[in-house]
């Protein structure tokens, strides 16, 4: 993949999510045949709201998404974000819940793999790219009162 190839792609992402945003999830929910989601997260240095649009595939109740940022090197910082605070918002089209995240261990990601190179052939690509093993990562609903607090 060229920095331009990158570059492109990244621009294109960022047009679709601010869509995917900007129209209430009315628009966006899939970029071709593919499945995407919000993951809004915390930043973990500012604190501040951040979103991702994010390819996912569905695993029986949990969503799974990959930390590739086209075979970088480095992760995502919305993975670095979910890493430090997993207690995250999911939106699937006009559909938001509160969900957490973890990053799953090697015998999921075998299993899991092959699904999203599926969804994404590009993965396979990004993962000979790097010397990092790009994690998979679910995003589990959670009952609103647990995002609520708890409360009474």
């Amino acid at each position: 993949m060229t920095a331009f190839d990158r570059l492109f792609g990244l621009r294109v992402l960022a047009v679709h999510q601010f869509v995917y945003e900007h129209s209430g999830g009315r628009i966006g929910e899939r970029l071709g045949r593919t499945p995407m989601l919000l993951l809004h997260t915390t930043g973990r240095k500012t604190r501040r709201p951040r979103t991702a649009a994010l390819l996912y595939y569905r695993d029986g109740d949990r969503y799974v998404v990959v930390g590739s940022k086209g075979g970088s090197d480095a992760p995502p910082a919305w993975l670095l974000n979910v890493e430090a605070a997993p207690d995250v918002e999911v939106q699937i089209g006009t559909m938001r819940f509160p969900a957490m995240a973890r990053v799953l261990p090697a015998s999921e990601r075998r299993r899991l793999w092959p699904h999203l190179v599926r969804l994404w052939p590009q993965y396979d690509r990004y993962q000979s790219q790097t010397d990092r093993v790009i994690p998979l990562i679910s995003l589990v609903p959670q009952p609103l009162s647990r995002a609520l607090g708890d409360m009474p």
